[in-house]
């Protein structure tokens, strides 16, 4: 094995047990803050349930039991991949998310592909453009996006095609008409931060030597940014591109609430709205190994676009 690849397996150990360190301190902090959100009991019992009916039901849920021991059996639990039993649902926590999971998978890939399509578009004309009046309308309608808080367009969406016009589904689950309004609520905030990166970073690379040189030997504007610009302005926005997976699957909780898509989120809601403790615990442990995983991707995606990382990894 050569010291390039030692030095790059090296970096991909340790990058790891960082992530399982901040997995652990995730999980950790989402098992008190759930503990501190109040009595599930409560909830479950009706109103005038007696004193013995919340005893005997915090024993049947384990609740009754010293905190540090819920811990840890919750660790070992999750170490063995087992999340409990939703104390609402009455099914094991893993069954219920695996459910889910294909439906807010597809709304997520969605939005990213809508993201890298559309950034892809709009930085390259703005880099290419830079200073003309199309430049300035695209980079006007990409600070809107940024500017706009989700719901909001997510709402302005519904009302327009989906109460007015009527030409899309308002809310549901289940044809690929169903997908378009959520998907383009999810990716309109990616869409303008890859966007504005990509431009600069563009701008930043077609002001170089072998740029200038390629555009002297006389290869087109195309042949320019596909060749010779864009895979060296890619490193930084593959990086944000990665914290924008996150970001949406985190904000796939908000926009499957309002259009009563029945992926993790709104699974998640719900969950917080029952204190179902288990659930809640589940469903973020899923967030966060998958915040930490495609990072963990990104950081060694750059050794495979940049050579130069892999000889001073």
């Amino acid at each position: 094995m050569s010291r390039g690849r030692t030095r790059l397996l090296r970096a991909a150990v340790t990058r790891l047990l960082s992530s399982l360190l901040v997995l652990w301190a995730a999980v950790t902090v989402v098992f008190v803050l759930s503990r501190a959100s109040g009595d599930p009991v409560a909830l479950l019992l009706p109103d005038d349930a007696s004193a013995d009916q919340v005893t005997q039901m915090k024993q049947t849920l384990g609740l009754d039991r010293p905190l540090p021991l819920q811990y840890l059996d919750f660790l070992g639990g999750l170490i063995h991949l087992d999340l409990g039993d939703s104390l609402v649902y009455k099914e094991p926590v893993t069954s219920l998310i695996i459910e889910r999971i294909p439906a807010t998978a597809l709304l997520a890939a969605t939005a990213l592909l809508i993201t890298v399509v559309v950034s892809f578009l709009a930085g390259s004309i703005g880099a290419m453009r830079r200073g003309t009046a199309l430049d300035r309308v695209v980079m006007s309608g990409v600070l809107v996006g940024q500017s706009t808080p989700a719901f909001w367009v997510g709402i302005l969406l519904v009302l327009l095609f989906g109460v007015t016009l009527r030409v899309l589904p308002a809310a549901g689950y289940g044809t690929p008409a169903h997908l378009i309004l959520p998907a383009t609520t999810l990716a309109i905030f990616s869409v303008a931060v890859v966007s504005r990166l990509l431009r600069s970073s563009l701008i930043e690379v077609m002001g170089q030597d072998h740029v200038r040189t390629a555009r002297a030997k006389g290869a087109s504007e195309a042949r320019v940014l596909m060749g010779h610009s864009l895979r060296n302005a890619s490193m930084p926005v593959i990086t944000v591109l990665g914290l924008e997976l996150g970001s949406l699957l985190g904000g796939a909780i908000l926009t499957e609430q309002i259009f009563n898509w029945p992926g993790i989120g709104r699974l998640t809601i719900d969950a917080i709205s029952a204190r179902d403790f288990p659930l809640v615990q589940g469903t973020v442990v899923l967030f966060a190994v998958t915040f930490i995983v495609v990072n963990l991707l990104v950081d060694l995606s750059y050794a495979i676009i940049d050579p130069r990382v892999r000889s001073h990894a």
